[in-house]
């Protein structure tokens, strides 16, 4: 029987990191949408759509979604080719489809073979790009547009160079508000009675005292006071006849344009594999260790973008650095999600005016130490410790994501680490006592308990160093299962080599591994030359074992 969940048992908690979240999502689904070349409402639109329709149907206890970085490239290349963003809405439709359709196969369940280090290395390596993000912004220098993850910018300037070209464009009241939030916010966390506060978080006081400061700079008329560029930029409707003018509803002429459902093919694609990512890095988040029903996050996706395409949204994906503000934020359930989404549209319906006066400041020293948390250096020791074949996929995981993108990162790490694997089971197929023998030792080639044709090369090299008149026992006594490829390289050795240079070869327990391979489960699958084939071994090995 399915547990039922009581939304509203964690409103305190949920209501404050909701609350954050919200704070550094608006600045995010602005500046995606400007980097995506939509209109600027369609980041809000998905952004509502992400929290209060995904946030509800998804079973992710502290994910968050909306407009993601990740997809800029493809959006503006899909805007450009296909003419009119609203045709292009039309393929976010299609791709919401393909997402449902995708959860009723139950393709979530990919995210299983996510190995933990190639997730833990795309989490730090996204913590260090906010980092690298946020902090020309907290000195006041704004070229690069809020919620960029790409490494080179537009401006043609890169994460590393453009923290070289902040000394340039310093602003002395941009750093003393940026000095001020974090005081707020470290204060916030260490300092025991304002810890009780938690329905009151330590973001919304300092936004709260980024606006106060700034708007004091203003009236004094100091050269301290922050320009507008700087500042969170909303559109602000007049009147309801704008406000219905910035909704845009798909042009469905799209559905009969091949090149439409080649671009909802891509985003749903791509959109599916960071969703599955993130959801699979927010589950490791979670101090509660839950887990999600990733086929239902599929479909809470596929529904969330069909929506968000009917009003004007831009495409959807759980997204990590709001899931990750919504985790340190204290975050308890889904509630925290939807809230967040609500606050999204509340406050661009009701208090755009009051929105527009957060310094970005104030919001990069929120998601700098959100960065600084998914990225600190406890995470590298811990993989140390583990040792390099855990350690070298994590670094080069964060590497790539880092100076690539999120899935050529999580890809390069999940090769890395298949890598490695084949490698440590080609060590562990046999164990070869190569010590320093004389002339008439024994040597042992002990086998494990599965052979594969993976191990063939290592054998065959092993084989080819046996001195000439030595004394070989090739012990399977252990292995259940032995590759045909790899029992005739044993049966080759002892019946050309072995003979011809005078090597005593003696095979062990070979007869239960043949056992397996004339198994009904086993012999269906070879054809009858094959089997023959194997048969006449087992007479040459009946004849060795004695």
């Amino acid at each position: 029987m399915t547990k039922k969940i009581n939304l509203f048992a964690n409103l305190k908690s949920d209501f404050a990191s909701g609350l954050v979240v919200f704070l550094v999502a608006l600045p995010l689904c602005l500046g995606i949408a400007m980097a995506s070349g939509a209109p600027l409402f369609s980041g809000i639109i998905s952004g509502v759509i992400g929290g209060i329709v995904v946030g509800f149907l998804s079973k992710s206890h502290i994910s968050v979604s909306g407009p993601a970085a990740g997809l800029t490239a493809i959006i503006l290349t899909a805007i450009t080719d296909l003419g009119a963003f609203d045709i292009f809405l039309t393929a976010v439709f299609i791709s919401g489809l393909i997402q449902l359709a995708l959860g009723f196969i139950k393709a979530g369940s990919i995210s299983n073979y996510f190995p933990t280090n190639v997730i833990e290395g795309m989490l730090a390596g996204i913590g260090i790009i906010i980092i690298l993000k946020q902090l020309p912004h907290a000195f006041g220098y704004d070229a690069d547009f809020e919620g960029d993850q790409s490494f080179v910018q537009r401006n043609g300037d890169n994460s590393f160079s453009s923290l070289f070209e902040v000394f340039n464009h310093v602003q002395l009241g941009a750093i003393m508000i940026t000095v001020v939030s974090l005081i707020i916010l470290i204060s916030w966390d260490k300092v025991p009675f304002l810890k009780k506060l938690k329905l009151v978080p330590g973001a919304l006081i300092a936004v709260i005292s980024g606006i106060v400061l700034n708007e004091i700079f203003i009236s004094s008329g100091s050269s301290l006071a922050i320009s507008s560029e700087h500042l969170v930029s909303l559109p602000v409707p007049t009147s309801f006849d704008e406000l219905k003018a910035i909704v845009v509803i798909p042009n469905f002429s799209g559905f009969l344009n091949p090149k439409v459902w080649v671009v909802g093919l891509t985003i749903a694609i791509v959109a599916s594999i960071e969703t599955l990512l993130c959801i699979e890095a927010a589950d490791r988040m979670d101090v509660q260790k839950r887990y999600t029903d990733t086929n239902v996050e599929l479909k809470a996706q596929g529904i969330g973008n069909i929506l968000s395409s009917l009003i004007g949204g831009l495409p959807m994906t759980s997204v990590v650095v709001r899931s990750s503000a919504n985790n340190n934020a204290g975050a308890k359930s889904k509630m925290s999600a939807i809230i967040h989404g609500i606050l999204l549209l509340i406050s661009v319906l009701v208090i755009p005016v009051v929105l527009n006066k957060i310094p970005l400041a104030t919001l990069a020293t929120i998601l700098i130490l959100v960065g600084y948390k998914l990225a600190k250096p406890a995470t590298f020791k811990h993989f140390w410790e583990k040792g390099k074949y855990q350690f070298i996929p994590f670094v080069a995981t964060l590497v790539a994501v880092v100076t690539t993108d999120l899935l050529k990162g999580v890809f390069l790490g999940i090769i890395i680490s298949i890598i490695f694997i084949l490698k440590g089971n080609l060590k562990r197929a046999y164990s070869f006592k190569k010590e320093e023998y004389v002339d008439g030792d024994i040597i042992h080639i002990d086998l494990a308990q599965e052979v594969s044709f993976l191990n063939k090369a290592a054998i065959k090299a092993t084989l080819n160093d046996i001195p000439e008149n030595s004394k070989v026992i090739i012990n399977a006594h252990d292995t259940v299962y032995i590759a045909h490829d790899i029992l005739d390289l044993i049966r080759e050795f002892k019946e050309t080599r072995a003979v011809d240079e005078k090597i005593s070869v003696k095979l062990k327990g070979f007869k239960k591994a043949y056992d397996l391979v004339n198994s009904p489960e086993v012999a269906n699958h070879v054809s009858f030359e094959h089997y023959y084939d194997v048969a006449k071994r087992v007479m040459v090995k009946k004849e060795i074992v004695k």
